[in-house]
């Protein structure tokens, strides 16, 4: 005020208190002072940035970083240097051609870049207590001093006197350096402005000229609830926000103590650096008092404040862009794309963590935006779902799933919840509201407490806050007994056809080498041995005893234990007669003429034998069971296939086998099947067992181990499987949010209640399909999705993982197909198919796939598109959905639906159980293929790069791209094919496979040799990669395929060319005429 003439000097006051409310402020802006004080000319001097403080510092988000001051958030970047706000009316701008605004006589607004931050970008929205209207800026404290928190209706009548001769700290920015941080103005351009304010005025957010007239309302730039929302609520108003305030108490560590007025708590000044833990009293009698507030309101308030921030678009959202179909060939390449972005509602997580929300891999949904209302989903003819792949395997890159191990678990009373990333606290951290129902829950003593140091915990940092895949260790009252142990129950078909065909001896060998693999960290693994013919068979593995004693039970039809010890041992105390065994069986029935099997029998008694501890029963079976109980019949009718009657063919044939996995079930046992014959196997019958307990169908037709491409599919995959660790005794339960119910589940499991999956074991890589319905009007902005897997791990402890996935509601159509995945509604449209396969017929399976695929284009074409009636003679869909006519034309055309009088029954039954468990990531290929072309490709291909192994460029699934001189791979994550045109060249057949000309190559399935050559060596490079990129156990065939060759594998080759016509489904280009056709003749 020095710079002020002598008779504009106001009158000195002493600053008002923090409990001053002065009177409503008028509207008018331009009012003029009400003391008759007027402003000088001179300018701006800013405030020195060290000043000292005699007040608290205000209450700060808990995510403020305690560094800079800075409101952290989603992203946490700042501005971009370049970033220029709006200058104040009347201010003139040397670096910009616009022009100002009128100047008000008598009323300079002045600008301080040192406290005014510009509002991010769209999306960006600092966590702060209350969001600023987008166009505000946010008035920070400066770096280094600690400011009051003054109310938004504070309005004092004049400026008391500002200090001066306050040095400058020189490590503290200057405030040139911070304005030309954000604008193009030279540092040295100081705008004509106001004089400086006090500190105790300047962090309230408000101009100098709202300060200096008192009675002046801010202008509003929204509708007047949102105005008044931000600007004229009252912060000692806790009923609808509660201010953020973290103490710094022994529960959070590292995070600013701050000053509440309501209650009495101890302060210690700690800078902006370094805040020290403050305790009081209640938490030295061990009562952690915290204070983790978050803002809260009302939910229809939050629906309401979030459905206007849509509406002026200050939330992200999803974007429809429209692609025509017809004429343009699919780009594959995006079927490895990521799902479309989650946008949530700012604030929505707790945390600032990027794990927050569930990865794909573990959970996703078929839309990524929930409609608010039934009638909206209804409309859009979208399914909605979610496919769930709770124990899916870690590879190397992968994080892997943080575990909690202080057993402190927090749930909700209600709905019984586990806390998790989109929680909020209330009552200064005492409390947390659920996500699903709502209901404030007590956080326990134990949460900020590190019970391993006995040393104060930072909540924050807490893994089920930050991550959406977590595990609990689970205490004592999660068990209803100790914990199983891994047990192993091999049963091995030793019949004549088992034996000749080589598998007997094949996985006698390749579970001896798997011993050591078996999971059993802590000692406590069991196995035993059953073998059957037209006999059961066990065997004794005394550890005292040097070689094993066989037992030979011949009375089949009650079936007993001959001894009730040393039939079922521990896998470290036996070892030595366990290897024995294994080296033996081999060759024990190399001579045996018997035909027959009892597996029925051998399952009655390996129940008995583990039942009381649960575990696997591992079959190995080679011929059709043909002695009661569980006998069958030969059923392969050549006349049915590819008729109604099909379908029969593909549903059990004895229910003893559904009867048997229940009770299966019901004792924690979990049954996996090997198929090995030679001939029919009756895999549709076979397959219950798994289905029902969790295990999962492995089918190897033809299979001899004499052929060594046979032998070592089958060795690596048992090997594999082995080695897999297992979730074991589990229950999966999925919870939503209000108004969201679980409709129908697919994959192998069984529901024990309406919502309650019961899997003796949670096979790795195993995925289920859930079907989602909307039952009440949603009124929140975001609805939750939470699974929980009770389980014990191979290690003996008892574990409760946890995947919560977040999506926001929309009322939006739009908005609805743009966040739509077809990945997963690919996979939830599979599982559908396949259980409308066996419960009606296979036609109408198809049909249905065809009928939603319309349905979906007609939507769109009807409501989102400019040709909304009539006749359109384009077909259009959203980008994001463009590959899902292809993706359900691969279903048509895939060997489990396809309409066909040539495919055996074992072949369909084998392909839908795949499609019911594969996971998306395994799914995908297997209905498209990758077609790759490998005599021109890159130099780079097949190399090492920055992240492994180089692959081709995929090319689409068409004929065309088949040249007579070239050589192609194919793969599907199940059979590999290797395709050579009959011009090839004779220096690729040299390279590749060390023959002179096409005429010395080898066709139908080999094992590529890996030779000296540069092009050898890529290409085997690429199928190693293929083989091991997938999560799964398969190993896939390779077969070499020629132009000219045997027909039967030319054939098979080309129906995995899905963009081709066939025999009974039309080519890509006639499907899509097809829906045009019913699209354009459809009403929606």
């Amino acid at each position: 005020m020095a710079n002020l003439p002598p008779d504009q000097q106001p009158v000195s006051r002493p600053p008002p208190s923090p409990n001053f409310r002065p009177p409503q402020p008028s509207s008018d802006p331009n009012q003029p002072l009400q003391n008759g004080l007027n402003r000088g000319s001179s300018p701006f001097q800013p405030p020195p940035t060290n000043s000292a403080s005699t007040f608290q510092r205000p209450p700060v988000d808990p995510r403020i970083s305690n560094q800079t001051g800075i409101p952290l958030g989603r992203p946490y970047n700042l501005p971009p240097s370049g970033f220029r706000p709006n200058p104040p009316s009347g201010v003139p701008n040397p670096n910009s051609n616009w022009t100002a605004g009128p100047q008000v006589p008598g009323l300079v607004r002045p600008m301080n870049p040192q406290n005014l931050v510009p509002r991010p970008a769209t999306g960006q929205v600092p966590m702060t207590g209350m969001q600023q209207p987008r166009g505000t800026f946010i008035a920070l404290p400066p770096i280094g001093g600690v400011r009051p928190s003054v109310s938004p209706n504070f309005r004092p009548g004049a400026l008391p006197q500002p200090s001066v001769g306050r040095p400058v700290n020189p490590s503290k920015p200057s405030q040139q350096h911070i304005a030309s941080e954000y604008s193009n103005q030279t540092p040295n351009y100081q705008p004509p402005t106001s004089p400086p304010l006090p500190d105790s005025l300047a962090s309230s957010g408000q101009t100098a000229g709202e300060l200096l007239q008192g009675s002046r309302q801010p202008k509003r730039q929204y509708p007047k609830q949102i105005s008044e929302a931000y600007t004229d609520m009252n912060v000692s108003d806790q009923s609808l926000y509660q201010t953020y305030s973290p103490t710094s108490t022994p529960g959070i560590q590292g995070q600013p103590a701050i000053y509440t007025p309501q209650t009495s708590q101890l302060f210690t000044p700690a800078g902006d650096q370094n805040y020290g833990n403050t305790i009081n009293p209640a938490q030295a009698s061990g009562q952690y008092s915290q204070s983790y507030g978050q803002p809260v309101s009302a939910q229809s308030s939050i629906s309401t404040l979030n459905n206007q921030f849509n509406t002026m678009g200050l939330v992200d959202q999803p974007h429809l862009r429209n692609v025509h179909l017809i004429g343009h060939p699919p780009n594959v390449v995006d079927l490895e794309s990521s799902p479309p972005p989650i946008y949530l509602p700012p604030n929505t997580a707790v945390t600032p963590s990027a794990t927050a929300n569930c990865d794909p891999s573990y959970k996703r949904s078929t839309l990524n935006a929930i409609p608010a209302t039934s009638a909206l989903l209804n409309k859009s003819r979208l399914p909605f779902g979610l496919i769930i792949t709770p124990y899916r395997s870690v590879k190397e890159g992968d994080e892997p799933v943080p575990v909690v191990t202080d057993t402190v678990i927090a749930r909700c009373r209600r709905c019984r919840t586990y806390i998790n990333p989109f929680v909020t606290f209330q009552e200064n951290g005492h409390k947390w509201k659920c996500n699903m129902c709502f209901l404030l829950n007590d956080v326990p003593n134990q949460f900020d407490w590190d019970i391993q140091t006995n040393t104060p915990a930072d909540r924050w940092k807490r893994a089920e806050l930050n991550h959406a895949v977590v595990e609990f260790v689970a205490p004592t009252e999660y068990m209803v007994r100790p914990p199983q142990p891994p047990v192993y129950l091999f049963i091995i078909d030793v019949s004549y056809p088992a034996v000749q065909s080589g598998v007997v001896a094949t996985a006698a060998r390749t579970i001896l080498e798997s011993l050591d693999r078996l999971p059993n960290d802590d000692n406590r693994t069991k196995i035993g041995f059953i073998t059957v013919d037209t006999s059961l068979h066990f065997y004794s593995l005394n550890v005292n005893a040097s070689e094993p004693q066989m037992l030979v039970v011949s009375d089949i039809e009650d079936v007993f234990l001959p001894q009730p010890d040393d039939l079922l041992v521990n896998l470290t105390e036996a070892r030595t007669v366990i290897e024995s065994l294994l080296g033996r069986l081999g060759d024990m029935f190399k001579d045996t003429q018997r035909v027959g099997c009892a597996l029925g029998s051998a399952l009655l008694a390996g129940f008995k034998l583990i039942s009381s501890w649960g575990g696997k029963i591992v079959v190995l079976q080679s011929s059709l069971p043909n002695i009661n109980p569980g006998a069958l019949k030969n059923r392969e009718d050549t006349k049915a296939l590819g008729t109604a009657r099909e379908s029969t063919l593909l549903q059990s044939a004895d229910p003893f086998y559904k009867k048997f996995a229940v009770d299966c079930s019901r004792s924690q046992v979990c049954v996996d099947m090997f198929l090995l014959g030679s001939q029919y196997s009756d895999v549709a019958t076979l397959s219950c067992c798994p289905r029902y307990t969790g295990g999962q169908t492995y089918f190897y037709p033809a299979f001899n181990a004499g052929r060594s491409e046979d032998a070592l599919k089958f060795a690596h995959e048992l090997a594999e499987f082995l080695a897999s660790p297992i979730g074991l005794e589990a229950v999966i339960r999925v919870r939503a949010s209000k108004g969201i119910r679980m409709t129908s589940f697919h994959g192998n499991f069984f529901i024990r209640q309406t919502d309650l999956l019961a899997l003796p074991n949670v096979s790795r890589d195993h995925s289920y399909a859930i079907e989602v319905a909307i039952e009440e009007n949603i009124p929140s902005p975001t609805v939750c999705f939470q699974t929980a897997v009770l389980h014990t791990t191979c290690f003996g402890e008892r574990r409760i993982r946890v995947l919560t996935l977040a999506l926001p509601v929309t009322n939006n159509l739009g908005e609805l197909f743009a966040s739509a995945d077809q990945i997963a509604i690919t996979t939830l449209l599979a599982n559908k198919a396949v259980e409308r396969s066996l419960t009606s017929k296979l036609e109408d399976a198809r049909e249905a796939l065809t009928n939603k695929t319309i349905e979906i284009l007609g939507v769109y074409k009807s409501a989102l598109t400019s040709a909304q009636t009539g006749a359109s003679p384009q077909l259009q869909i959203c980008d994001n959905l463009k590959l899902l006519p292809l993706l359900s034309l691969g279903l048509l055309k895939h060997v489990g639906l396809r309409a066909s009088s040539q495919i055996p029954t074992d072949l369909r039954s084998y392909a839908m159980c795949l499609l019911t468990t594969m996971p998306s990531q395994l799914l995908i290929p297997y209905i498209h293929p990758r077609f790759y072309s490998l005599h021109d490709m890159p130099q780079e291909v097949g190399t090492y790069g920055p992240e492994g192994i180089i692959m081709p460029r995929p090319l689409n699934l068409s004929s065309e791209k088949l040249e007579r001189h070239g050589a192609y791979l194919l793969e599907d994550g199940q059979n590999i094919f290797i395709w050579i045109g009959r011009d090839v060249s004779p220096q690729l057949c040299i390279d590749l496979l060390g023959v002179r000309s096409y005429d010395e190559i080898r066709g139908g399935k080999i094992t590529l040799q890996l030779l000296e050559t540069s092009f050898s060596q890529r290409v085997n490079a690429i199928i190693g990669k293929t083989r091991e990129s997938r999560r799964g156990v398969y190993y896939p065939h390779l077969y070499m395929v020629k132009q000219d060759g045997d027909p039967s594998l030319r054939l098979w080759f080309l129906s995995h060319i899905i963009e081709d016509r066939t025999d009974t489904v039309m080519s890509y280009i006639q499907w899509l005429g097809h829906l045009k056709d019913k699209v354009n003749s459809g009403s929606f």
